[in-house]
C-alpha cells in the first residue's frame, strides 16, 4: 500500500506536547513544543490503529505480536507518516494546511504594521558586486562558494512566529514570492495555558510535600489542529489520545492532500529548490543523504557538491540552514529515553542547478524523502523525518 492518505486531527482538549528538557522537579517548568516532533504524531497513530484493531499492546511493545502493517518496535512495518503540518477548518469546511516558513524567506514589519516577505538569492561571496553592493568579496568560511542572501538598502528586523497558508505554500511551490496575506501568525492558532503539576508519592498514593511544578498547555483555536498524511495503513477514524497525559482528539480522512509542485516545469527547467519539510536526521549534519563532495573542477579550487537520489542528479549551489535542532523522545516500548540527535530543522532550502532528472523521478524523490534505497533507519523513517518538497527555482 504505498497511496498517501491525508488526515485531519483536531484537539478536543489543552495538549502537553513535551520538548526534551526535564521537569517534574519542585520548581520545574515544562515548555511545550508546537508542532511537536513527527515521532510524537506517528506514535499516537500507531497507538489508535492497534487500539482500533484490538492488538494487545503489551504484546506488541514487547515484540510479541506482529501487526501487518506496523510490524514490530523493532522492525517497522510499511506504515510511515509522510506528512505533519499544522492545519485549520475553514468557513466552508475546507481544511486547510499551515507550512513552517522556508528559510530562504524574510519576514519583516512593512507599511501600516503589516508583515512583508522577501526572497534570500543565493550570492556568490567573492563577487557582491554582483548583488549590487560594493567591495572586492566577502571572506567566509562557509563550505559553498555562494550563501543565501538578502540585498536591502536599509536593515530591518524580522518577525517570528508567521506560518503559510495553503496559498502561499502553491505560491511558493510555483517560483513565486507568497503575499501578506498569506501569513498567519501563532498568535491566531493557539494560545499558552500555563499548569501547576503536583508530584505524587506512587506507594503511599498521595501529593508529596514541597514538589509543586509548573508545566505548559496548548490550547488550540477552533478549527485548528493538525494535517497528517500517512502511506503503508490504513487509519481508522474515531477518537485518539494525543501528546503527554493522552488528552483526546478526533481524526478524519480528507480527499485531497497537500499540494505539490509542478514536476514536468522542474525538469524542464534544469533547477530547483529542496524544502526540507520535517526535521532531518543526517550524517552528514546540515547536508542531506543524497549528497557527496567532489574535488575542485578544472580551472577551480571549490569542491562541488553533487546530489544523486532516486535518480535525480544536480550541483549543489547554495543552502539556507537554520540553526540545529536536538531530537529525543521517550520510547515507550522499551520504557526509556530514545538517543539525542542533532538534526536540521524543518524549512531547510537547498538551490540545485544542472539538474537531470525526469518528472517521474522528482515525484518518487518528493515521495520517498531524504532516505536511501536501503540501509537507513527503519524506526526514523516510520516517524517522519527526512520528508521534502520540491520548489521551482525562478
Amino acid at each position: 500500500m504505498n497511496r498517501q492518505q491525508a488526515h485531519f486531527i483536531q484537539p478536543h482538549d489543552v495538549l502537553f506536547l513535551r520538548g526534551n528538557k526535564l521537569f517534574g522537579d519542585p520548581g520545574s517548568y515544562g515548555e511545550s513544543l508546537v508542532p511537536p516532533w513527527p515521532s510524537v504524531m506517528a506514535g499516537a497513530i500507531r497507538s489508535h490503529i492497534l487500539a482500533q484493531d484490538g492488538s494487545d499492546l503489551k504484546l506488541f511493545a514487547q515484540g510479541r505480536q506482529a501487526h501487518p502493517q506496523l510490524g514490530t518496535p523493532q522492525q517497522p512495518g510499511s506504515f510511515m507518516l509522510a506528512a505533519f503540518h499544522l492545519a485549520r477548518s475553514l468557513a466552508d469546511g475546507q481544511i486547510e494546511a499551515l507550512m513552517a516558513t522556508p528559510a530562504d524567506l524574510l519576514i519583516s514589519a512593512g507599511q501600516a504594521g503589516k508583515p512583508q516577505i522577501k526572497p534570500l538569492s543565493p550570492i556568490r561571496l567573492s563577487d557582491v558586486a554582483g548583488a549590487g553592493l560594493a567591495g572586492t568579496g566577502i571572506s567566509s568560511s562557509a563550505p559553498l562558494a555562494h550563501a543565501p542572501v538578502l540585498a536591502q538598502n536599509k536593515r530591518s528586523k524580522s518577525l517570528s512566529g508567521y506560518w503559510l497558508a495553503e496559498s502561499g505554500w502553491r505560491r511558493y511551490l510555483a517560483g513565486q514570492l507568497p503575499q501578506a496575506e498569506d501569513l498567519i501568525h501563532s498568535s491566531a492558532l493557539w494560545a499558552l495555558d500555563a499548569r501547576v503539576g503536583v508530584g505524587l508519592d506512587s506507594e503511599q498514593h498521595r501529593a508529596e510535600d514541597g514538589k509543586l511544578f509548573s508545566m505548559q498547555a496548548i490550547a488550540f483555536c477552533e478549527g485548528v489542529g493538525f494535517l497528517v498524511q500517512v502511506s503503508g495503513a490504513e487509519v481508522p477514524a474515531g477518537a485518539i489520545r494525543l501528546g503527554g497525559d493522552g488528552r483526546a482528539a478526533s481524526l478524519q480522512p480528507l480527499e485531497q492532500g497537500l499540494p505539490e509542485a509542478d514536476y514536468a516545469a522542474i525538469a524542464q527547467s534544469g533547477r530547483c529548490r529542496l524544502l526540507l519539510t520535517m526535521p532531518g536526521l543526517f550524517s552528514g549534519g546540515w547536508l542531506p543523504t543524497g549528497f557527496s563532495y567532489f574535488p575542485p573542477g578544472e580551472g577551480t579550487q571549490e569542491k562541488e557538491v553533487r546530489f544523486d537520489l532516486c535518480g535525480v542528479k544536480g550541483r549543489l549551489v547554495c543552502a539556507a540552514v537554520p540553526r540545529a535542532e536536538v531530537i529525543s523522545g521517550w520510547d515507550l516500548a522499551n520504557w526509556q529515553p530514545k538517543a539525542a540527535q542533532r538534526a536540521a530543522p524543518s524549512g531547510c532550502v537547498y538551490w540545485l542547478d544542472e539538474l537531470q532528472a525526469t518528472p517521474e523521478q522528482l515525484r518518487k524523490l518528493a515521495k520517498q524523502g531524504f532516505w536511501p534505497e536501503q540501509g537507513y533507519d527503519a524506526q526514523r523513517r516510520a516517524e517522519g523525518f527526512n520528508r521534502l518538497a520540491l520548489a521551482i527555482w525562478s
